[in-house]
């Protein structure tokens, strides 16, 4: 009964990564409810490192000049704990594969949606229910997701884990390869080249160490096909340049936030708050937007934030995931293939969402981190699997 209730939550929670916020707190929820209850939530991994986090964000938020409001910002945090209930809610390898495989074929259908959304974005949205939402601001392919940054960090996150996968897949995967290429071109047609650069180079990793000459060139034949097939993609890569104006407003916002660190960096301006402070204080005079929630930048944002310990702290969880991650890759037998290529995809996957974030504030899109953390948690799932301790000291 209670195995029953949880696959139908994971369940539940593959749908809500890729299509709905509401879902994947529900469901989350209930798996965080069963996995108590059954007693599986036990020497959850990473646990010093996220508590140290999520700690020194509450003291950043209480030395902070709204206190309250920045305490309501500073909850976020607590999203990372979903690397913990997915940990206890797979069973095993099996499991972790099908709830991977299940997510990347739900992101896939979306995808396939997101291309019609752009590609057949009308002038004025169509007075019927649904449809009506559905091609509200398409001109950037957003699936069903508020922003098309959203949509590029998760389809970045998805498409890099799968693919180490299908290359040892052959044809019995054969399916995956258009689901793939169907991923690739919404991710082109979000127009987001900081997810561009990530994903470019997070492929460029797995294809090093798959080594797989067939792969290489299917894979550069769909990037190429994607930016020469789609006239917008092509003139979008040709703005990446610091000549751009939206690369000089994100240097503007790097020199405020340095100051900002500089002027704050025990504990930061806090949570939230870089709203406030920005403009009145730190947007220098060539900013083009003098407003802004967040710097455009995830290191630079936790530490404006929650000075340079909070950033100290945050790159302990991923430095510490890393190194746990990678020890179960170079683990697991070589005979388990599969298992091996799902634990590189999850390394390449959290690589790409790591680069991405040095253009874009993605740690701070609930989403993208939601859909981080079920990446992050695979590894571990194998590691038990296998019987191997990948995380002895917790």
């Amino acid at each position: 009964m209670v195995s029953a209730a949880r696959a139908w939550a994971l369940t539940a929670l593959a749908v809500g990564l890729a299509a709905s916020i509401t879902l994947s707190e529900v469901s989350l929820g209930a798996l965080l409810v069963l996995v108590v209850a059954s007693g599986r939530l036990r020497r959850p991994p990473l646990l010093a490192p996220i508590v140290a986090f999520a700690a020194w964000a509450v003291l950043s938020a209480l030395a902070s000049q709204r206190p309250l409001e920045s305490l309501g910002q500073a909850r976020g945090v607590l999203w990372l704990a979903a690397l913990w209930v997915l940990v206890a809610a797979l069973d095993d390898a099996r499991a972790a594969h099908r709830f991977a495989t299940s997510v990347f074929i739900l992101v896939s259908l979306v995808a396939v949606m997101a291309i019609v959304q752009a590609t057949a974005c009308p002038s004025t949205p169509p007075d019927v229910p649904g449809l009506a939402r559905f091609f509200r601001k398409c001109d950037r392919a957003r699936g069903f997701f508020s922003i098309y940054m959203t949509l590029a960090g998760v389809l970045t996150l998805v498409l890099v884990a799968a693919l180490p996968r299908l290359a040892i897949a052959g044809r019995s995967l054969a399916w995956a390869g258009p689901a793939w290429a169907a991923g690739l071109l919404a991710l082109g047609l979000t127009y987001v080249r900081g997810a561009w650069v990530g994903f470019v180079v997070a492929v460029a990793g797995s294809l090093a160490c798959l080594r797989r000459s067939r792969v290489v060139i299917a894979v550069v034949v769909a990037v190429l096909t994607v930016a020469v097939a789609a006239p917008r993609v092509s003139r979008r890569i040709g703005t990446i340049s610091l000549a751009n104006e939206t690369a000089r407003d994100r240097l503007a916002m790097l020199d405020g936030g340095l100051r900002m660190i500089r002027d704050h960096p025990l504990v930061g301006v806090g949570p939230g708050q870089v709203k406030h402070v920005y403009p009145l204080t730190y947007a220098p005079p060539e900013a083009l937007r003098r407003t802004t929630s967040h710097l455009h930048n995830t290191p630079l944002q936790i530490a404006a934030e929650r000075g340079v310990v909070g950033l100290a702290l945050w790159l302990w969880i991923f430095v510490a995931w890393f190194r746990r991650a990678g020890r179960a890759w170079w683990a697991i037998p070589a005979a388990a293939t599969a298992d091996r290529a799902l634990a590189l995809g999850a390394l390449l996957a959290i690589a790409a969402f790591l680069v991405s974030g040095l253009f874009e504030y993605n740690f701070g899109d609930t989403e993208v981190l939601l859909t981080a953390c079920a990446v992050m948690a695979l590894p571990f799932v194998l590691a038990r699997s296998h019987g191997l301790d990948v995380d002895p000291a917790r």
